[in-house]
């Protein structure tokens, strides 16, 4: 399948990507565990069924010394016993801000406080920042059906 716009060209796109990867390498340099930051974009990618970002961030975690068991138990975290308190309080809060829509009122109280019990402030604004970002990733991949598979680490920089 090819991609329906090449988003590494397209003068329009490649403007609005540099911003936002100017923005994800805010959140990168955050206090925001790196492993939690891989493990939220991989999450809110499964669910947006973003296949580009899901092969992007799996092999960058996997780059970055990430278990294949905790990997292949992302998509049922609540299940699993490899994750830590704080990883769950963000999957959390990444489902919950994924699937906005899915519930009346966004993010429940009860998923910001527990988020907010493993994280400070900083951190909290990186973890919001990073669910944001990677939707808008998804969803630009989705719309323009970006193939996956081929994603090697450090292509992009």
């Amino acid at each position: 399948m090819d991609a329906r716009l090449n988003l590494h060209t397209s003068p329009v796109l490649g403007r609005i990507f540099k911003h936002l990867n100017a923005a994800g390498k805010v959140i990168t340099d955050s206090a925001l565990p790196a492993a939690t930051q891989e493990l939220v974009k991989i999450r809110a990618s499964q669910i947006n069924g973003c296949g580009f970002c899901t092969d992007m961030h799996t092999k960058d975690a996997v780059a970055a010394g990430e278990t294949a068991t905790r990997l292949n138990l992302i998509a049922v975290w609540r299940e699993a016993t490899v994750f830590t308190d704080a990883e769950r309080a963000a999957l959390e809060l990444a489902e919950q801000g994924t699937r906005i829509a899915d519930a009346a009122g966004g993010v429940t109280d009860e998923a910001w406080a527990n988020a907010a019990k493993h994280y400070d402030e900083e951190q909290l604004a990186a973890l919001v920042g990073i669910i944001a970002l990677i939707n808008a990733y998804n969803r630009a991949n989705v719309v323009v059906r970006q193939p996956a598979g081929d994603y090697v680490p450090g292509m992009f920089g």
